[in-house]
């Protein structure tokens, strides 16, 4: 079904809001049980073995959170903006241990990439004395964080909170709060709605700096250098680097550590600002292949950016030694040029989309 078929429709906006919270409210009352007894399991094991009734209740939380943030002026406000903000703190919560667990695959697949040698040469890493501490220390970090994540995920989903969050939606399930003037509304009153979201999006996407990301960036040399003594020659120097490190260098480390959160700042934002043109155009009738690329894109640049913040923060252990602290400086590069390749193939996409039409929705 296309967005003009959602105008052309008899059905109201009434209708097709009802139908599409309904259904969702009933999918996650649907996921709850299951999700609360992969959660019962040890900490990790939910994620490793697919964690199905996660993954529906995420998925249902976020689409339901999505169209109440774009079709908002539907619904009545109070109620709308409480369950939005109860559905923020429920994806919170259900998201971090599954993101520390891919975080730890992604930085422990990074380490043992650069540390391999095949027929195209060496890794950076290769024979490195520092690889397999840098590697230990990742996995220990991480392994702590995901148990206190997870610690905290049974704790809250136990708590009245979580209580109150499903009585939301089985009430959901029967009767969505919709205000009067907007319940009989002919359907095509939704494709403004999600015009504003779509023209959010294309603002978002404006202030990028798409220019600068629009030159490709080698990451795979770090992986496989052709010369061994050219490694060593960066390891010597890596190395009397942090026995230089003084007080001073910290402060500069904080510094960059703003600036580059800043540069990531927007791009994050646009990730979310697709999310919600995505779910805009399912309740819509005219789900986007091309979107739903971006935002997998998008997500690629999230975790390269989250796990590079992740090793910055381990090369900060106290007592590390200069060894690992360069092996924890080449994965943290690593993942910084897989920001930058992400920003590449997002330059390339974003183009390609079929957004020009967007604009004409907000005359219908």
């Amino acid at each position: 079904m296309t967005a003009r078929t959602t105008a052309d429709t008899t059905a109201t906006v009434g209708e097709i809001l009802s139908g599409r919270l309904t259904a969702q409210a009933g999918a996650f009352l649907r996921a709850l049980p299951q999700a609360v007894g992969e959660a019962g399991s040890r900490p990790g094991e939910r994620v490793a073995a697919g964690a199905a009734g996660t993954d529906d209740l995420l998925r249902c939380v976020r689409r339901i959170g999505g169209a109440l943030h774009t079709f908002g002026s539907a619904f009545e406000p109070m109620w709308a903006a409480e369950t939005r903000t109860e559905l923020r703190w429920l994806l919170g919560l259900l998201a971090q241990e599954p993101a520390y667990v891919r975080r730890t695959a992604r930085l422990l697949a990074a380490v043992d990439s650069l540390s391999e040698t095949d027929p195209a040469g060496p890794g950076m890493l290769a024979g490195h004395a520092g690889a397999p501490k840098a590697r230990a220390l990742l996995e220990r970090q991480l392994t702590l964080a995901r148990t206190r994540a997870h610690s905290t995920l049974l704790q809250e989903l136990r708590s009245s909170r979580l209580h109150a969050v499903a009585d939301r939606m089985t009430l959901l399930a029967g009767e969505v709060p919709l205000v009067e003037p907007g319940r009989g509304r002919h359907a095509g009153a939704l494709l403004p709605m999600a015009a504003a979201a779509l023209i959010e999006l294309g603002a978002g996407v404006e202030r990028l700096p798409l220019r600068r990301a629009a030159t490709p960036y080698g990451g795979e040399g770090l992986h496989r250098l052709g010369a061994q003594q050219q490694q060593q020659q960066q390891q010597q120097q890596q190395q009397q680097q942090q026995e230089q490190r003084t007080v001073p260098a910290a402060r500069s480390e904080a510094e960059t550590d703003t600036v580059v959160a800043a540069d990531d700042a927007p791009w994050h934002r646009v990730r979310i600002l697709v999310k919600r043109a995505r779910y805009a155009l399912d309740v819509c009738g005219a789900p986007s292949a091309e979107l739903d690329a971006v935002d997998e894109t998008l997500g690629r640049h999230q975790e390269a950016a989250d796990a590079a913040v992740t090793v910055a923060t381990a090369a900060r252990t106290p007592r590390i030694t200069p060894a690992t602290a360069y092996v924890l400086g080449v994965v943290h590069a690593d993942q910084r040029l897989e920001v930058e390749a992400a920003r590449y193939a997002f330059g390339h996409q974003w183009p390609k989309l079929p957004h020009h039409g967007w604009h004409e929705w907000a005359t219908v």
